[in-house]
């Protein structure tokens, strides 16, 4: 049912599906109150549960009230139902609420990334136990980095592809990604949804990501892409995350603003139709040393006047209020203007250039402000043109609903699902294959006897007698996780701090070693310094998010590993913290390079070019 039906038999001009899409912006612009105008401003969080039932965890309202009340009409989507159908059907429920309203302006929902198998790192906002973007029904891919790992075009446009079809089913029309941030400081946390160090293939992988997502043009069947986080998040101070005021330095030693510029020029050049500026305020630079969400120097200044961008800017989330996630307290992320209230945070804001704000509900401040004087009708119109406009050019005013049985059959389908467990196996990066008896270790050849770690037994059975112990087996699998230093409350999310695994895994694999030929399998959330791991393995595996089905067939020559690394491997934390946080390729004499990927035939290495 359109929304017209829903209302009426009279179509207005903004409802008729053969006028202009210009035409009937300004149509249903001319028709919106202040307060319809403002809703469209704010982009906050909701949960698939009850439309009636606040979220005390995160501090969240009813759905229902913000929609009715508040007039918002872009919703960020936490957590998941247990079937594509249950999904489809709320969604469709929300959206009736909306339509029932006056002048009927439909839902956009939004979502970060909800394929990468890994689920661990995805808990980085929250530190929940489970992600708040949980894979759940959907196809399972390796991470971004695993994509780039691959470093084919063709697959990372095909992946984003069926992430666009499966997000469609379900009403999710735009993806708060790609993050195409340069992984120039190894200690970042997030460089695990990054595509990697090297602006070449970040930039080749981005345009591809966005191609996938939104197709040749925005249209009724695109997913928009909001490319996060500009102007380049990767250089951050002492590899520190800014959403803690202990990490809101992002800093240019190198002097290479312009590289990590790069990736959102391309991603732009591919049609991306929204921007997410990055928390963290740029030091020692020719711009205002202000968060870049309020940086008009940044927002206005390089991506709207040098860039020409005039599609949607969206802050990052919680610029402007302090709020609540897992019931405890968190302060707004405003770095360099903490002094500011919550209304003046929320003027500069509009001043820097941004159309909407992230995570946000506080629609009374920007109603003040308009009402004060201090922020012009005009300059509300030009934002909210933009918002609307993406509705209707996404079609949602002309076919706002989903259709459940086109939901269950779609997503979690099963060619996407064996299309992601190939990009699994293909991310797989071996980097060392040691001769055992006059033949390199990898493959495994069969009948063999395995002790693992980190494997479920059950499905190394398939492949394998399964051994108690080292002493017992013929050979041992052992999966890892690079080291982090843990962080009290909500960082403890975020993986930061040394790269060195600790003295007491090195003696646990080393002991292994020595009784039993040893496969380590490390996942690289960030680029660890593998150091004596290597001595000690007699094999060694980079992991990008690989389930334990996609690695047995890797480790028995039923697949091949295909990649090569994404970035640079470190030698020594000495060589991390001595290198420029900016810089490509910038710590000393790495212990394996960017494109470093050997191959079972022969263990030939893979062609890799270094191209910053």
């Amino acid at each position: 049912m359109s929304p017209t039906a829903m209302r009426s038999n009279d179509a207005l001009p903004y409802e008729n599906p053969s006028l202009p899409v210009d035409q009937r912006v300004d149509d249903l612009l001319s028709r919106l109150d202040l307060e319809d105008k403002v809703g469209q401003m704010f982009h906050p969080m909701a949960t698939l549960e009850d439309v009636d039932t606040p979220n005390v965890e995160f501090g969240l309202p009813t759905l229902r009230e913000t929609i009715v009340e508040k007039r918002i009409s872009h919703y960020g989507l936490l957590g998941s139902k247990a079937t594509p159908r249950e999904f489809a059907e709320w969604y469709n429920a929300v959206q009736r609420i909306a339509l029932a309203r006056p002048l009927g302006i439909p839902v956009t929902f939004s979502t970060d990334t909800r394929h990468a198998l890994s689920a661990d790192p995805r808990n980085a906002l929250t530190g929940n136990p489970e992600s708040e973007s949980p894979p759940g029904f959907f196809s399972q891919w390796p991470e971004t980095l695993g994509i780039a790992a691959i470093g084919s075009d063709a697959v990372a446009e095909g992946f984003a592809d069926v992430v666009r079809q499966e997000y469609r089913a379900l009403g999710l029309r735009v993806a708060l990604h790609p993050q195409v941030d340069l992984a120039t400081e190894p200690r970042w946390p997030r460089i695990f949804a990054t595509l990697g160090e090297d602006v070449e293939l970040t930039c080749r992988m981005a345009r591809a990501l966005v191609r996938g997502l939104q197709g040749a043009e925005l249209g009724p069947d695109s997913v928009a892409t909001m490319v996060k986080h500009f102007p380049g998040g990767g250089p951050q101070q002492d590899g520190e995350d800014p959403h803690f005021p202990f990490g809101r330095e992002q800093v240019y030693p190198g002097g290479m603003f312009e590289l990590h510029l790069r990736p959102f020029v391309a991603a732009l050049e591919a049609g991306a139709s929204q921007m997410m500026p990055y928390y963290g305020m740029p030091m020692g630079t020719e711009y205002e040393e202000v968060g870049f969400g309020f940086n008009r120097s940044v927002i206005t200044g390089v991506l709207r006047e040098r860039l020409g961008f005039d599609g949607i800017v969206c802050t990052d989330w919680s610029l402007v209020s302090d709020g609540v996630a897992l019931g405890d307290p968190i302060a707004a992320r405003a770095w360099g203007a903490e002094h500011l209230t919550p209304k003046e945070r929320v003027l500069k804001s509009l001043d820097a250039g941004v159309d909407q704000f992230g995570g946000e509900y506080r629609t009374d401040l920007v109603l003040e402000l308009v009402r004060e004087g201090r922020v012009s009708i005009e300059r509300i119109d030009r934002s909210v043109r933009r918002l609307l406009r993406e509705k209707f050019v996404l079609g949602l005013f002309d076919d706002p609903f989903v259709d459940a049985d086109l939901a269950a059959r779609t997503v979690g389908r099963a060619d996407f699902v064996e299309a992601g467990l190939d990009a699994q196996r293909r991310s797989l990066t071996l980097l060392t294959n040691r001769e055992v008896a006059g033949a390199p270790l990898l493959p495994l050849r069969r009948p063999l006897r395995v002790y693992a770690e980190g494997i479920k037994p059950g499905l190394l059975a398939a492949h394998a007698e399964v051994a108690a112990t080292p002493q017992t087996a013929d050979v041992a699998v052992l999966r890892l996780r690079a080291p982090h230093e843990p962080r009290p409350g909500l960082a403890a999310g975020f993986h930061t701090g040394s790269l060195e695994f600790p003295a007491e895994l090195h003696a646990r694999v080393a002991a292994i070693a020595a009784a039993v030929p040893t496969v380590v399998v490390v996942f690289l959330d960030r680029p660890a310094v593998l150091g004596a791991l290597t001595q000690a393995a007699t094999a060694v595996l980079a992991d990008f998010g690989s389930s334990d089905e996609a690695l047995l067939s890797v480790l028995f020559a039923d697949a091949e590993p295909q990649g090569s690394l994404p970035f640079d491997l470190p030698r020594s934390m000495r060589a991390v913290i001595e290198s420029r946080s900016d810089v490509p390729f910038d710590t000393e004499d790495p212990q394996f390079p960017f494109g470093h990927g050997l191959r079972y035939a022969g263990a030939e290495p893979a062609e890799a070019v270094r191209t910053a």
